[in-house]
């Protein structure tokens, strides 16, 4: 199940790639294999709607990435992504929260803040850990 669902991921964005390419006149540059794609998407294009030419486009090109990914038999089947989801995946931009300002000298104070201990402090901890290590060794 993995691989099939690797082969439609794949399938999906590449589709999603080439027919971008196409519109924008690139199609003579896409490899062989996704001008054939694209190709036969033309001619689903003549027989149905786009959504449905779409959909059975990209089933065809999943068939291949699954036997192409090493999957054994026929590929099972996944469900179908409606092409309302699949048009309104865009997430909309949010900006991150700004950062609040600690208040109080050096970020000392605020109702959550954590006090400092004072770099002598943590280096005469330091030293009498060193000291007491060095006793005790001797």
């Amino acid at each position: 199940m993995l691989i099939a669902r690797r082969a439609d991921t794949r399938a999906r964005a590449d589709f999603a790639t080439w027919k971008m390419m196409a519109k924008l006149n690139g199609a003579s540059a896409l490899p062989p294999e996704a001008q054939t794609f694209l190709e036969s998407y033309k001619a689903l294009l003549k027989q149905m709607p786009e959504p449905e030419a779409t959909e059975a486009t990209i089933k065809l090109m999943y068939q291949a990435y699954y036997g192409e990914m090493g999957g054994a038999g026929a590929p099972p089947e996944l469900p179908v992504q409606s092409t309302v989801q699949a048009k309104d995946n865009v997430t909309a931009f949010k900006r991150p929260p700004t950062p609040k300002k600690p208040a109080g000298p050096k970020g000392m104070g605020g109702p959550d803040a954590k006090p400092r201990l004072p770099v002598a402090l943590i280096f005469a901890c330091l030293v009498v850990v060193y000291v007491g290590i060095r006793y005790y060794l001797q």
